[in-house]
């Protein structure tokens, strides 16, 4: 299914009746409708991020349902596509907390191979209709994921925007993690404690103290040339 240990990891998911109807239910939505991300991409955060590099999770909703928008990321959009509004202001926290540049591409994919899950709750939509695969499926199986990276030994930080992620908290039980939340980036709670909430710093902060690699934040541009 994806390719590297979350196979192993998600095996029992992945032979579950709900997970066959999901899959069958959004395969019928592909050739009816247009879907986003593509087919090859649902899974691309998974792929990016094995289980076993998982430091990092940032927690969104459903993917971008603009068109070229969705690249199967959290947040993330393809090189060369406008920035969406919530991206805008996770680059203008990164450049008050950390100070740094605001790049260009809004692709967040260098985050994912540094081991930052970019994990949306649900991981397909509807092209311009938002929350359209809600209730499909999508939650029970992200969910386990959600327990899954719970049950690892190693600490792992939970960035969770917004009320939605925040509800995922119940998953998060084991005591060697950090949480770090805040309202959501969007423009219409962005000014509601996202900026100030320093998330990249205390999650560096957090990693350091445990003897884990810290994320390097900065996007360089040329790298995604």
């Amino acid at each position: 299914m994806i390719g590297n240990d979350w196979d192993e990891i998600l095996k029992d998911e992945f032979a579950k009746e709900y997970f066959y109807n999901l899959l069958k239910f959004v395969q019928g939505e592909y050739a009816r409708k247009t879907i986003y991300p593509s087919k090859k991409e649902v899974f691309k955060a998974f792929r990016y991020t094995p289980y076993k590099n998982v430091k990092v999770v940032i927690l969104g909703q459903d993917p971008y349902h603009g068109v070229g928008q969705a690249e199967g990321l959290s947040f993330s959009v393809p090189k060369g596509i406008k920035k969406p509004p919530s991206l805008v202001n996770i680059f203008k926290e990164l450049e008050t907390d950390l100070g740094y540049k605001v790049p260009e591409s809004g692709s967040l994919v260098p985050w994912a191979k540094q081991g930052v899950l970019l994990l949306n709750t649900v991981l397909t939509v509807i092209k311009d209709q938002a929350a359209s695969h809600k209730d499909i499926g999508w939650e029970i199986f992200t969910d386990e994921v959600i327990k899954k990276i719970n049950e690892k030994d190693e600490p792992v930080v939970f960035i969770l925007w917004g009320s939605y992620a925040r509800s995922k908290k119940k998953y998060i039980t084991n005591p060697k993690h950090f949480i770090v939340e805040s309202a959501h980036p969007s423009p219409l709670s962005a000014y509601n404690g996202f900026f100030g909430s320093k998330p990249f710093s205390k999650t560096n902060n957090f990693l350091i103290k445990n003897n884990i690699k810290p994320i390097n934040w900065q996007i360089e541009d040329k790298v995604l040339s």
